[in-house]
């Protein structure tokens, strides 16, 4: 590995900003340009824009290490999503319950849980639809969905580097897979402040409901049914592949993915409406983000300490806005080399960043990007699959406004945790 203080000094400051607009071009384009963002040519093109220029660049100054490193490392991330896609997209969960206020606490403790063994995207796809069937007979509902976004969606990925895409980049950087259970605090807070508002308001609008809605609702009451349970296997055996040497570890998810995808009804699939389209796209933008951000790693270090943004607190909010408006995995790249350069020369270090620091990126990361819609990839998806089950979801600014307020006294707490710990 090359010295970010000497690498600095042969790439020029340019070579910074290809990410910048990358990550500006995902959160932007898909609104401004939404037919044209559909195209995956259009998306391509973006990325060669953004990315050839810094691969030149790093082959022509002798970086093609670096290159290589990088493109190692999506190697893994993309398989280990892809794997955890496709496995996640072959189980799909029946139920309609009686919809009361703990049943409803239930899915969301459930979906969290689950959350953070098969990914936000996993446990969402699995959890939404039992969720809106169980509830289909109510009136007052609009409240769940935006709840669910909050813990299933994302706070609930916090545990483990399968849950959420900040994290899994963590881990393909370095950071060992357990480290992350030391989030349990931050992912219990969230997740009990979640479930015990959901209870509160859920409550309340139960006791609006008419008789003959709940009539209706314990007469229609289905058990809880699992098509595609061989897939439950699989995604257990993708948290062994983990721990498997470079090159078998890849071999294995990939297998993994080829035998959920061919081993799966053809029924299942459809019902859980799957397609390669969503993978497909993370996979085309993600090798443009992961090149992009080397010059950003490697020059973090001698940057760092002149940047205003020096403290753990400052840096689980800075990297938790930016997870609100942006993608939250290329936020969590870059804050985390932003915090490797602020932790150089300490001892006890996590993959080059103190652990008070990185535990500050990660959770922002996470948890904030449940603020807008845009935040984290699930959270649209949710969105949509809500919507074509005619419930009307907040618009883009209501959604906002709630989920940030609801957040506001977990981050509360959660800041001053930081203030005192690192004093």
């Amino acid at each position: 590995m090359i010295y970010a203080g000497v690498v600095s000094e042969a790439l020029p400051s340019w070579t910074l900003f290809p990410f910048v607009g990358l990550v500006l071009s995902m959160a932007s384009l898909p609104l401004l340009l939404p037919h044209l963002w559909e195209k995956r040519l259009f998306q391509a093109a973006v990325v060669a824009v953004c990315t050839l220029p810094i691969a030149a660049l790093l082959l022509q100054r002798g970086l093609s290490h670096e290159l290589q490193h990088c493109l190692l490392g999506y190697g893994t991330f993309i398989c280990t999503l892809g794997a955890l896609y496709v496995a996640a997209g072959g189980v799909f969960a029946s139920a309609d319950l009686r919809a009361t206020p703990g049943v409803n606490v239930g899915f969301l403790l459930v979906g969290s849980l689950l959350a953070s063994i098969i990914g936000t995207t996993g446990a969402s796809v699995l959890a939404i639809r039992p969720l809106l069937r169980t509830n289909r007979q109510r009136r007052h509902t609009g409240h769940l969905v935006p709840f669910f976004i909050l813990a299933v969606a994302n706070a609930g990925g916090l545990l483990t580097p399968l849950g959420d895409p900040p994290l899994l980049v963590g881990f393909v950087s370095g950071v060992p897979f357990f480290w992350t259970l030391k989030l349990f605090p931050i992912w219990l807070l969230y997740n009990a402040l979640f479930a015990g508002l959901l209870y509160l308001v859920d409550r309340r609008a139960y006791a609006r409901e008419s008789p003959e809605a709940l009539r209706r609702d314990a007469h229609e009451a289905q058990p809880l049914s699992v098509r595609g349970k061989r897939n439950l296997a699989l995604l257990a055996c993708i948290v062994v592949a983990a721990f498997l040497p470079v090159g078998f570890r890849e071999l294995a998810l990939v297998a993994i993915g080829l035998g959920s995808y061919f081993g799966t009804p053809k029924e299942v699939h459809e019902l859980n409406q799957f397609s390669f389209g969503p993978i497909a796209e993370v996979a085309l933008l993600f090798v443009g983000l992961f090149v992009c951000l080397v010059p950003i790693e490697l020059m973090m270090g001698r940057i760092a300490p002149s940047l205003p943004v020096r403290e753990s607190y400052q840096l689980f909010w800075g990297s938790g806005l930016l997870s609100g408006v942006l993608d939250n995995a290329p936020t969590y790249a870059a804050f985390s080399a932003l915090a490797k350069g602020l932790s150089a020369g300490q001892p006890n270090l996590v993959n080059g960043i103190t652990e008070l620091k990185l535990m500050a990126v990660s959770a922002g990361s996470v948890v904030m990007g449940a603020t807008t819609y845009i935040g984290n990839g699930p959270n649209l998806m949710v969105k949509s699959i809500a919507e074509r089950s005619g419930l009307v979801m907040p618009s883009f600014v209501r959604y906002a406004v709630f989920a940030f307020f609801t957040m506001l006294p977990a981050h509360l707490l959660v800041t001053l945790a930081f203030i005192v710990l690192e004093r």
